[in-house]
């Protein structure tokens, strides 16, 4: 980067990146799931899924609030050489990076049908949704702290794009129209833009 600037990607945006693919992936291999009536049957299956997926929203969801506050308490102004990076790129790094890591998920989801039906696929689509939800909360915080926040792309790199992960030293912060997504992660609306 020109004269000392980072490359930033937004905090909600990489949370919210794998939302979409696991609650779709979860919704397939529930579906194909209840087709086969397993050993313990369908209704315990779909009984079982409904309570995994509940654990794995709330889990998910949950999880590491407090890091996240933390760094956010101690988010650094952007520099003027720092580059954002657009939520495009961002949502397609992280999905490339981790196709791998979906499509294993996918298949234990439709071979853990065999025992328990759908409840492979219902709890994967509870992390989509928990991520959802965490990206959600990132939103309204940073609505109420009028402010967006961004995290190095060097120290997603490192751990696997975790975005509060322990090479994250903290967040850097801009002004809420900054970047090209809404606070949350979500594309901005054309309205917004004007």
């Amino acid at each position: 980067m020109a004269r000392g600037g980072q490359g930033l990607v937004r905090v909600a945006v990489v949370v919210r990146a794998g939302a979409a693919p696991l609650w779709w992936a979860g919704v397939f291999a529930a579906g194909v799931g209840v087709l086969v009536p397993g050993v313990t049957g369908r209704r315990i299956g779909v009984m079982a899924g409904a309570a995994l997926f509940v654990v794995a929203v709330a889990v998910v969801a949950y999880r590491r609030r407090g890091r996240y506050t933390v760094l956010a308490r101690g988010a650094a102004r952007a520099g003027k050489h720092d580059v954002l990076q657009d939520r495009a790129v961002t949502v397609r790094n992280w999905r490339r990076g981790h196709r791998w890591w979906l499509s294993l998920a996918v298949v234990v989801a439709l071979g853990s049908s065999v025992a328990v039906p759908a409840a492979g696929g219902m709890l994967l689509a509870g992390v989509g949704c928990g991520l959802r939800l965490k990206a959600a909360w990132l939103g309204r915080r940073e609505r109420a702290e009028d402010a967006l926040l961004w995290v190095r792309v060097d120290w997603l790199d490192a751990w696997g794009g975790r975005p509060a992960g322990k090479a994250v030293m903290g967040y850097r912060g801009t002004g809420i129209a900054a970047g090209d997504a809404a606070p949350g992660g979500a594309r901005r609306r054309a309205a917004a833009l004007v």
